[in-house]
């Protein structure tokens, strides 16, 4: 079939394959288990033979191009895996060894890259980036905080690959120690651990960041720890607006379901730190749910919606 795209979201539990027309009207889904526990060989096979499925339960020919995504980082010629919560596949030459398995070209990128490419497309910004040379800023924020880039319906990978990774700039007066090696990057403030442990250092009591919110309105430790999102999410977005400038913001991961990024006190936080006299671009809340990551794979493999 002309104009058919294919995709994968390789997880750490499970490995989903779509097909896509050139509408990006879903054709085919299926899901199979991951299985990293017997090893990266036996996750290599998975893959393989789940495009073998697709292929014979669509009766479509196979791509010349799929995209992968998983978390982590694929770089180099090989795409060698780093930074990945399916262990097996790090220090692997994950794009190469697939190459060869598959006997077609591999397209592979960050599981948070392909959620914005997906959301702004498809998603949550389809409308605003109807209109050539768009540009929208996605936003990962759960157990860690990471973003990526589209212009005008492609992802902007940046340099060194690292365009969007907002979750490492510094927050100012903020000093907690961060993985990557550096003090007070907003992963170490905004993120959902970050903030659970916020509120167990004020109330002396563990809680989800779900019961924490829940609790905002009647506990003044988790209204303060939601203030503490609310002022730092804004600090640290309007950095990234100020160099960026996008047209529009999607808010993802487990935070993209806090209510309180939406509101006029969120966007006066991100305001006062936007070197304008507003801040007029949309913030959204994301709408394909766990389909994101595996539309965004899909969509890597093919041109911008507007080309097609």
């Amino acid at each position: 079939m002309k104009g058919a795209y294919w995709g994968i979201d390789l997880g750490g539990t499970k490995i989903e394959g779509v097909i896509l027309d050139e509408t990006a009207r879903p054709l085919l889904r299926h899901r199979i288990a991951t299985g990293q526990e017997h090893g990266y060989e036996h996750v290599l096979m998975q893959i393989t033979g789940l495009v073998e499925t697709m292929a014979g339960k669509s009766g479509l020919d196979r791509p010349r191009t799929i995209g992968i995504g998983t978390p982590g980082r694929a770089d180099g010629r090989d795409g060698v895996v780093s930074n990945s919560n399916t262990l097996c596949l790090n220090g692997m030459p994950l794009k190469r060894d697939l190459q060869e398995s598959l006997r077609m070209e591999v397209l592979i990128e960050n599981d948070a890259n392909c959620f914005v490419l997906a959301e702004s497309m498809l998603g949550a910004g389809r409308d605003e980036m109807a209109m050539a040379g768009r540009t929208a800023f996605g936003i990962i924020m759960g157990t860690g905080v990471g973003g990526g880039i589209v212009c005008d319906g492609r992802l902007h990978g940046g340099a060194h690959g690292i365009a969007g990774e907002w979750g490492h700039n510094p927050l100012p007066g903020e000093s907690s120690a961060c993985y990557c090696g550096r003090r007070g990057c907003a992963e170490t403030v905004i993120s959902g651990p970050a903030l659970e442990s916020y509120y167990a250092a004020l109330s002396g009591r563990r809680a989800s960041l779900q019961e924490i919110t829940a609790l905002s309105g009647t506990d003044a430790s988790a209204r303060k720890t939601i203030d503490r999102l609310v002022l730092n999410f804004g600090v640290a977005l309007g950095a990234v607006i100020n160099i960026l400038d996008p047209d529009l913001v999607i808010i993802g991961g487990g935070l993209g379901n806090i209510r309180h990024l939406y509101t006029p006190e969120a966007r006066q936080a991100v305001a006062s730190n936007v070197f304008n006299h507003s801040f007029n671009i949309p913030l959204l809340p994301p709408l394909l749910g766990d389909s994101a990551g595996v539309f965004g794979a899909a969509l890597l493999a093919g041109p911008p919606l507007q080309e097609r």
